[in-house]
């Protein structure tokens, strides 16, 4: 890639993409925005990097102060990472530090779900279940258990939609039991699993459920927010459109929307309480807080508020939505359409009725990838959705403040590329 302006980036031979998926859904306000890149030169000249544990910035201090209003006064303590494997970690490792601190020191194990990614560091792929990325560390992994995904479009057998939250939740609770609950530190999930599922959102009742569950036993509830935070489902928090509130979450992509590496662990006041007794947080790094990061999340945070951005990717996630599911209904290996905000994945069938994955190696969602680059569209295509081998999928991300130009022809691209290659 040469160059980027708005939703739009250009490559060595001057030929436009419109940037569909945000990259892997990071870039929330598109590239070179002038009064972001204003913002990380004007910090460059006073400076780049001041060392967190020697001194605090302004930058620094003005983003504590935006989140907190953004994510709720019960978050006002956070740990500033370069990127969302950091920050999931950081989770972990606060989780940790918080039940040895309560006396727990036993409380060591963490559970996740099937088909769900928290990223890339040791821990956060420990508690990732993505065959294909996992399968090179296997035997050095950190334990870990893991409960079935939750997809309404693929149902445990014999359970139905309403039933769906309460049998997650009742597994859940039976893997806590199982293990002992004096044993489990936490429970992490995704509100609206992005990549390694293609973009499933919550049904609802589960949050809740889930909370309920891990209360009762001491478990701390985890949030990955890192792809489907900070705004990109049209809320701030993607749980609060669930009405919870975790003990920890994480979050990253769309913090300083990929113009400068950046993320953030974020903990409940009182875990923050229990950690200040114990000494204080202690996890961080030498990058810890950047100063420059910071500044580009103050400069990006900044312009979604003030344009109301929120809103727009609201009501524009369901025109989205709608519109594909019209121009696509026709299309038979369209299985589901599904998605929050500028948060969209389509998935592929061989069999609609049955809900029959194609082949692994039809490779369907890589040639619609293919297809779409093509035609000018970049997106990001998803393959072992399903039971990591099999499941194809696409997941759009499109800038929030994306024109509606943009958006229409974000919809038109995706519909001719599916259709090329699926027809």
């Amino acid at each position: 890639m040469a160059w980027g302006s708005g939703a739009y980036v250009y490559d060595t031979e001057g030929r436009r993409y419109l940037d569909g998926s945000g990259g892997p859904a990071v870039y929330c306000l598109g590239h070179a925005h002038p009064e972001v890149n204003a913002a990380i030169e004007r910090q460059l000249h006073r400076i780049a990097h001041g060392y967190r544990y020697s001194f605090t910035s302004d930058p620094l201090e003005e983003l504590e102060s935006i989140v907190t209003r953004l994510a709720g006064d019960n978050y006002r303590t956070m740990v500033f990472v370069c990127g969302g494997s950091e920050a999931v970690e950081s989770c972990l490792k606060l989780a940790l530090q918080y039940h040895s601190a309560k006396g727990e020191p036993r409380r060591r194990r963490f559970i996740a779900r099937r088909r769900s990614w928290h990223g890339n560091t040791l821990g956060a792929l420990s508690i990732s279940d993505f065959k294909a990325r996992r399968d090179p560390f296997e035997g050095a992994l950190v334990p870990a258990s893991f409960i079935s995904a939750v997809n309404p479009y693929r149902l445990p057998p014999g359970v139905s939609d309403a039933e769906l939250a309460n049998h997650a939740a009742e597994e859940l609770e039976a893997e806590i039991l199982r293990l002992g609950s004096d044993q489990v530190a936490g429970f992490v999930f995704e509100p609206v699993v992005g990549a390694a599922g293609c973009v499933v959102p919550a049904p609802p009742g589960y949050a809740r459920a889930i909370q309920a569950v891990c209360r009762r036993h001491g478990v701390l509830l985890i949030a990955d927010e890192v792809m489907c935070g900070a705004g990109r489902t049209g809320t701030w928090r993607a749980l609060a459109h669930d009405a919870v509130e975790p003990d920890l979450f994480a979050i990253a992509k769309g913090l300083a929307g990929g113009y400068i590496p950046l993320g953030a662990a974020l903990c409940t006041n009182a875990i923050a309480a229990v950690l200040a007794a114990d000494g204080g947080i202690l996890t961080g790094h030498t990058f810890t807080g950047h100063t420059l990061a910071c500044a580009a999340g103050v400069a990006v945070q900044t312009i979604i508020e003030r344009e109301g951005l929120l809103s727009r990717v609201t009501g524009n996630g369901r025109a989205l939505l709608t519109e594909l599911r019209a121009q696509l209904s026709p299309v038979a290996s369209v299985g589901d359409i599904r998605g929050r905000g500028h948060f969209i994945g389509i998935e592929f069938v061989s069999d609609r009725h049955l809900r029959t994955p194609f082949a692994a190696d039809a490779s369907v969602s890589t040639r619609i990838g293919r297809a779409a680059a093509e035609r000018g569209l970049l997106i990001y295509p998803i393959g072992g959705n399903v039971d990591g081998v099999r499941g194809d999928g696409i997941l759009l991300a499109p800038p929030y403040n994306a024109s509606p130009e943009a958006l229409e022809s974000l919809i038109e691209l995706t519909v001719l590329a599916i259709r090329d290659v699926v027809e």
